[in-house]
C-alpha cells in the first residue's frame, strides 16, 4: 500500500509514520513542502504520487485566533479539505481526514456518539464541520480531541513548563473531554483502514478528565518520572474566570462505541498513555 500523509511534521503527522504498517510505503509532505489551499499543487502531487491512501493531518489549529482569522482557518480545515478529497478520488484513494469534538456545543449530558447533532460555538469548530462536510461520504473522518505528544505545543508540555517556572498554576475545571495521545491515534487510523471504515468515526483515549485534572495528572507524573523537580498548587477555576476569544464546548466527551468494536478493543485510559509520554520525554530528552 502506498499512503500520502499531508501535515506529516505535526504531532499526528509524525506518529502516521511511526506507526505506519510494515510494507506501506509514505510519501509525507509538511506545510512547507505543501499547501494545501493550493489547489494547483495539491492536485499535482496527487497525480504525481498516485497513493491508495491519502491521509490529512494539516490543519489549522489556532482556536482563540481563528475568531479574527475565520477566512484563513476556513480555508485549511474546509475548503482544503475538500480539495484533497476530490484529489484523491480522481486517483481511486482512499481519502482520511482527522476532525474535532468542537463542531459539538458541550450542551450534552453524555458522550456525543458520531450521529449526533452537530452547532459548533466556534469559528474553529465551524471549519472543522464545513471539512467534515466537504471530505463526501466516502471519506473516513475520524473525531479527536485534547491531542498531545512528546514534541510540539501542547497542554501538557506547557503545564511542564510553566510548573517548572511559576509558583502556582491556575486551571479551568468546568470543561469536560478526554486527552488524547497523538500516538495512539496515529495507530487508531491506521487500524480503521485496514478495516475499510468509512464515515464518521470517534477516537480518544479512554476516560474523561476537566482541564484541571489533566494538569494534576501531568504535574504527579511529571514529578514521579524526575522532570518536575517540587509542586506547586493546581489551583481549579471557572471558564468565565479565564475569558478567551473563542467559545468552548463544556462538555466533548466522544462516544467511541463503534470505533473500538472496529479496532478490536478499546483504547488505554488516558493517563496509561500520558505516563508513556512522560518517559519517553525522560529517556529520549
Amino acid at each position: 500500500m502506498k499512503a500520502l500523509i499531508v501535515g506529516a511534521k505535526g504531532q499526528l503527522g509524525r506518529g502516521l509514520q511511526a506507526s505506519a504498517p510494515a510494507g506501506t510505503v509514505l510519501h509525507c509532505v509538511g506545510s512547507d513542502e505543501l499547501d494545501i489551499t493550493n489547489g494547483d499543487a495539491v492536485r499535482a502531487l496527487v497525480q504525481a504520487e498516485k497513493p491508495d491512501l491519502l491521509i490529512n493531518a494539516a490543519a489549522y489549529t489556532a482556536v482563540d485566533r481563528a475568531e479574527q482569522e475565520e477566512d484563513l482557518a476556513l480555508a485549511v480545515n474546509g475548503t482544503a479539505v475538500g480539495t484533497l478529497a476530490d484529489a484523491a478520488r480522481d486517483v481511486g484513494a482512499r481519502f482520511i481526514h482527522v476532525s474535532t469534538d468542537f463542531v459539538f456545543d458541550g450542551t450534552s449530558g453524555v458522550p456525543y456518539a458520531p450521529d449526533a447533532p452537530t452547532n459548533p460555538i466556534s469559528a474553529y469548530g465551524r471549519t472543522k464541520l464545513a471539512g467534515e462536510q466537504l471530505a463526501g461520504p466516502d471519506a473516513l473522518i475520524v473525531r479527536t480531541a485534547w491531542v498531545y505528544a512528546p514534541m510540539g505545543g501542547n497542554f501538557v508540555r506547557t503545564m511542564l513548563r510553566v510548573m517548572g517556572e511559576r509558583p502556582e498554576v491556575r486551571v479551568v475545571a468546568d470543561q469536560i473531554g478526554t486527552p488524547t495521545y497523538a500516538p495512539a491515534l496515529a495507530a487508531a487510523l491506521w487500524s480503521l483502514a485496514a478495516a475499510g471504515a468509512s464515515g464518521i468515526h470517534h477516537y480518544t483515549d479512554s476516560g474523561a478528565a476537566s482541564w484541571y485534572d489533566f494538569a494534576v495528572a501531568v504535574q504527579e507524573e511529571g514529578l514521579a518520572a524526575g522532570l518536575l523537580s517540587q509542586a506547586v498548587p493546581v489551583v481549579p477555576i471557572a471558564t468565565t474566570d479565564y475569558p478567551t476569544p473563542a467559545r468552548r464546548p463544556h462538555y466533548s466527551v466522544l462516544d467511541k462505541t463503534s470505533t473500538f468494536a472496529a479496532i478490536g478493543g478499546p483504547a488505554p485510559h488516558w493517563r496509561h498513555h500520558l505516563r508513556m509520554m512522560m518517559t519517553e520525554i525522560k529517556t529520549q530528552g
